[in-house]
């Protein structure tokens, strides 16, 4: 193929399932895109909502390597709309990459737009900066900090503990820059706070509740590193756990509470379940059991890819099939060096692993991989996996749901293109546009 337009259009022709909106948000996600200085935002300061950088990079580069980027921040998230390929409303989460063919720049006029191979596909909108961001806790911090959104403010993202207890090469997770984003944070000298005081993050949701008049916020997530012993005297179930317990307490039934954890015993489970979390993700993060033990090296230390699976099962026990929604990294599966060499061999991977959780009636979700350059695999791999793995995942995935008798999963907004607010992968773009049955 002479250029990306020429190789994206291929795809699009190949597979005409896919909605094409999803074609270029894989691309976007997976290669990441430009900024000329006339797209950044004037971070907390401005009228656009900044990227806040809410647990990984997802990055191409590391902060020095940005430019201005890295100075004046690029938007959170950018939606597409119109342009030659008539492109229905599009929530993208941004990955910034220098180098890569697309590029977001204002014309003459100063209208965004996203721009290929020199020409402009489509209409580019950023995400006002919400009126909860221009109001500061009681001990200066930012609500960004503290409790940013993203899917535009359709989810809070709390990440309570910045950094990760599996650590070095022999534990890490070889594609998670959790630790090295909280390094290169801190380096820069940028407000990163590495435990969340639950005071502070009740009283940041305190002024979300109050100024979000629209009730755009609608689910919170609970996350961070993995907890392999104690953190400030609990175990994992009961970190988090603390932190959902209090926002029910203090705000009940105000947004669908989600936590993402590690594949716990079902008693830690039943913890999270009596604390008030409505949706457990005990991600399984890639499916190959060679991989996982090459890709996942502390978790298949300290409790197995076996008794992992398991335990994902076990937590539908406790919550129901369908509030169990574990995540994958999708694209690891083609990572060298020993990932699969033929996008049909990942892909038959991938779809065994799906077929798996739903025939149990858990319908797992996926993140799209973005090679992050301090990690492992995002050093050896930094053009990530290719284009047609991600649209023939999309294919494979609506398939499967549609082959068990599933639809869209809880607690992420609506399903469909041009409805769809989930922005790290397509797939609720790619599924039907039909209300989901929420928790």
């Amino acid at each position: 193929m002479g250029s990306r337009t020429a190789l994206v259009e291929d795809l699009m022709e190949r597979f005409p399932q896919v909605p094409r909106e999803a074609v270029f948000k894989e691309d976007l996600l997976r290669g990441g895109v430009a900024f000329d200085p006339s797209a950044l935002s004037d971070n907390e300061s401005g009228e656009v909502k900044p990227k806040s950088y809410f647990i990984f990079s997802f990055d191409h580069g590391t902060l020095p390597e940005l430019g201005e980027a890295a100075l004046r921040r690029p938007p959170e998230e950018i939606i597409l709309t119109g342009g030659p390929y008539d492109l229905r409303r599009t929530v993208v989460s941004v990955r910034v990459n220098p180098a890569s063919p697309y590029r977001v720049a204002a014309d003459e006029e100063g209208l965004l737009g996203l721009y290929l191979d020199g020409k402009r596909i489509a209409d580019v909108g950023v995400p006002p900066m919400p009126e909860y961001y221009r109001h500061k806790l009681s001990s200066g911090k930012s609500v960004m900090e503290v409790a940013p959104t993203i899917q535009w403010g359709y989810l809070i993202y709390l990440t309570v503990f910045r950094v990760c207890q599996y650590f070095g090469a022999k534990e890490e997770c070889q594609y998670c820059d959790i630790n090295h984003n909280w390094r290169q944070h801190k380096a820069a000298g940028r407000p990163y706070t590495g435990v969340k005081d639950v005071d502070e993050v009740l009283e940041a949701l305190e002024i979300i509740d109050r100024y979000d008049t629209a009730k755009a916020s609608t689910a919170y997530t609970l996350t961070g590193g993995a907890i392999t012993s104690k953190l400030q005297g609990r175990d994992e179930a009961d970190f988090y756990g603390m932190y959902a317990k209090a926002i029910e307490e203090h705000f009940p039934n105000r947004w669908i509470g989600k936590v993402v954890a590690q594949a716990l015993p079902k008693d830690d489970v039943q913890r999270f379940k009596d604390y008030g979390v409505q949706i457990y993700h005990p991600n399984y993060e890639v499916w190959d059991e060679y991989l996982f033990k090459m890709y996942c090296p502390g978790k298949e230390r300290y409790v197995g890819r076996d008794e992992w699976h398991k335990r994902i099962l076990d937590s539908a026990d406790v919550f129901g099939a369908r509030n169990v929604i574990p995540n994958f990294v999708a694209g690891v599966e083609m990572a060298e060096p020993f990932g699969f060499k033929t996008v049909d061999e990942a892909i038959a991977s991938t779809t065994e692993g799906l077929r798996f959780f739903m025939s149990n009636g858990i319908t797992p979700r996926f993140t799209t991989w973005c090679p992050e350059p301090t990690t492992p695999l995002g050093k050896a791999n930094p053009q990530g996996a290719p284009l047609e793995y991600h649209i023939r995942l999309l294919q494979a995935y609506r398939q499967t749901m549609d082959d068990f008798g599933l639809s869209s999963p809880p607690g992420y907004g609506p399903p469909g293109p041009g409805r769809a607010v989930f922005s790290v992968s397509s797939f609720m773009d790619s599924l039907p546009a039909q209300e989901p049955l929420e928790v």
